[in-house]
């Protein structure tokens, strides 16, 4: 199992100038608790993309994890999509498929890691998604709803992501050519006209993106999670 972890972010929607998952939740960096997720399902290799400033403390994170796999920090890129193909590049030759997945996703468990690395055995890409529970609104022109979709084919997106390495490179060559922008891997590989298949995820998979976020996994955690 390859992992790359997407850690090259900023933390303006938490209030904050510096990268969101340096603040600490329960005593550690948010991005310790991601990390030590990813390394208890006992991956070959893991990257982190990241920005060049924020990596002596992440080589301090490193420090204490002690892990016992290759851990690379690898130059992160102005977008999400451009620290992938960074990522993508540091990956060892041996690797022919990868998991990636949002450093903000600190509650992840080893066994949805398992479920997606499994599921490459027979696709080309899968992703950990979850049914959303809301009813969903079109709203093209605020304040008026364009339309309600039906709420059974709706799933919400989550990481980890895994994908045929081979394919994903030819996809992010292809964004870079025709200089598509895409939020995740996944819609790479719909445009390239590829199969992406779900892989039911973790309600308690959350993104830490905003103050109540923080939150909520600090809930979990205390719970046991």
């Amino acid at each position: 199992m390859y992992v790359l972890i997407a850690a090259a972010g900023q933390g303006k929607r938490m209030g904050h100038h510096r990268n969101k998952l340096l603040l600490e939740l329960q005593g550690r960096p948010i991005l310790a608790w991601t990390l030590a997720r990813v390394l208890q399902a006992q991956p070959t290799w893991v990257g982190v993309m990241a920005q060049p400033r924020d990596w002596p403390e992440i080589e301090r994170i490193l420090e204490q994890l002690a892990p016992a796999v290759p851990v690379q920090v690898i130059p992160g890129g102005d977008t999400r999509q451009a620290s992938v193909w960074n990522g993508l590049q540091a990956l060892p030759t041996a690797a022919e498929t990868v998991l990636i997945h949002d450093g903000a996703r600190c509650l992840a468990s080893p066994a949805l890691f398992h479920r997606c690395q499994a599921a490459l055995q027979r696709a080309v890409g899968v992703i950990a998604a979850v049914p959303v529970k809301d009813t969903i609104k079109v709203v093209a022109e605020p304040p008026l709803i364009a339309q309600t979709p039906e709420r059974a084919h709706l799933w919400a997106a989550q990481t980890p992501q895994g994908f045929r390495v081979a394919v994903l490179k030819r996809c992010h060559a292809q964004a870079l050519a025709h200089r598509w922008q895409v939020t995740d891997d996944a819609a790479l590989l719909e445009r390239c006209q590829y199969p992406v298949e779900v892989v039911l995820g973790e309600d308690t998979n959350l993104k830490i993106t905003t103050p109540p976020d923080l939150l909520i996994a600090q809930a979990l955690l205390t719970h046991g999670l």
